[in-house]
């Protein structure tokens, strides 16, 4: 899935607009430009495996209410940021929904572990090779 294809309902969403920090000189004071975007994450409906994997991906930005938070602030004006908040919530949305494969775990075959054993051999008699010679 990705983030173009993710449907964000509007009466799960909710906007706040706050002061941003950064460059923008006097501006910066005036104006609201930075977005707090809070979406309930329990009206989206999804399955429990992906509301896991949501979890793991969101981290410290869900809260236990199940409201996902994401602050944009990376733009001066309000419409690129809350663009930019908007997609940043669906790729993570998107990421979610994408199944990890699983592993299957493999063997070595009896003639790898003779090669690891011979290796081990040679390496052993270089390496005693190199002590102090005795005149026995």
């Amino acid at each position: 899935m990705k983030a173009e294809e993710v449907d964000l309902p509007e009466d799960a969403l909710s906007e706040t607009f706050l002061a941003a920090t950064g460059p923008g000189g006097q501006n910066v004071n005036k104006v609201a430009a930075a977005v707090q975007l809070r979406l309930d994450v329990f009206r989206l409906g999804l399955h429990p495996d992906t509301y896991e994997r949501l979890r793991t991906i969101a981290g410290s930005k869900l809260t236990s209410g199940g409201e996902l938070l994401i602050t944009a602030r990376r733009f001066r004006t309000q419409d690129a940021n809350r663009a930019d908040a908007r997609l940043r919530l669906a790729e993570m949305i998107a990421k979610a929904h994408i199944v990890p494969k699983k592993r299957k775990p493999t063997r070595p075959s009896r003639a790898a572990k003779a090669k690891r054993v011979d290796t081990k051999k040679q390496r052993s008699t270089i390496k005693s090779g190199r002590g102090k010679i005795r005149l026995d």
